[in-house]
């Protein structure tokens, strides 16, 4: 079992987001920076030994796919998540290298929590000899021990199939089961649980001021979610607000269409259950699906 993993965010990049550029079918690298997140988790005993509740919500496959090409219609320019196992850079963010399908990053703990699960599964691939370097480098923006062959291997691990079950895999213990578990212990429809799953995945689940868990607290605090008796357009209105206030706290992030041309279409729309056909809009690019 790996170490408990607690990263302190790093200063991101003050330049600004980079212009995007239309979505495609193919890999592409991020136009804008990636999600950054705060990770504090302790692995969770292997999916086969426990008893999968019934999709009812983004869990249900149809909608956790619709959740995966809008996110990465925001992280990579792209609907087509698949194309992004591969994909490796450093976006100059202060959080070292960003890869694969939900922007996992050397400096806040994620890859190397990654990169451990890919080696208990499949001793000796390609990035197991990185580990050591990943350990000594989370936390900060160092290459140091991953130059010069991290990225071109990373990209060839991405093509063994247990790899990309190894992204999956942590994408949803860290960051997609704990969103749609908490959304509907707050009685949120699928709108709702992925307004809670975007925003784990950028701001993390830590404990600082931007987190999850602080958005969540300062939503609380305007409006009382569906579990409490609340309206749900009201909660999720006020979830928002509480989302775009953390967005502007960090200048790689002001940048809040995400969640004004996307989420809060829908929302206005009163799709509650994410329901297709859907057109969105990120950083001033258009998208469909459905």
């Amino acid at each position: 079992m790996r170490q408990d993993v607690y990263v302190t965010r790093q200063p991101a990049a003050t330049s600004g987001r980079p212009t995007a550029t239309p979505a495609t079918d193919h890999a592409s690298a991020p136009t804008h920076p990636p999600a950054r997140k705060d990770v504090s988790a302790t692995r969770q005993p292997a999916a086969a030994t426990r008893q999968p509740a019934a999709a009812t919500g983004l869990d249900d496959p149809a909608k956790k796919e619709i959740a995966m090409q809008l996110v990465s219609s925001a992280e990579n320019s792209s609907l087509n998540w698949k194309a992004q196992y591969a994909y490796i850079q450093d976006i100059g963010d202060g959080c070292g290298y960003t890869a694969g399908i939900i922007g996992f990053c050397s400096g806040t703990g994620d890859m190397l929590a990654l990169v451990e699960l890919y080696t208990q599964r499949k001793p000796g691939n390609v990035l197991a000899t990185y580990l050591p370097a990943l350990r000594e480098v989370n936390g900060t923006d160092s290459h140091d021990g991953l130059d010069p062959d991290f990225a071109e291997d990373w990209a060839a691990a991405a093509s063994d199939p247990a790899f990309k079950q190894a992204q999956n895999d942590e994408r949803d213990r860290m960051y997609f089961n704990p969103a749609v578990g908490r959304g509907k212990a707050d009685g949120l429809g699928t709108l709702g649980q992925f307004a809670y799953y975007d925003a784990i995945v950028m701001h993390g689940n830590g404990d600082d001021s931007t987190s999850f868990g602080s958005i969540r607290k300062r939503a609380l605090a305007r409006a009382k979610p569906p579990s409490q008796g609340g309206n749900e357009v009201t909660y999720l209105n006020a979830f928002l607000d509480a989302r775009i206030w953390a967005m502007q706290q960090d200048e790689a992030h002001s940048d809040t269409s995400r969640v004004d041309t996307a989420q809060r279409v829908f929302l206005k729309e009163g799709n509650l259950n994410l329901d297709p056909l859907l057109d969105w809009k990120v950083y001033g690019d258009s998208y469909h699906t459905g």
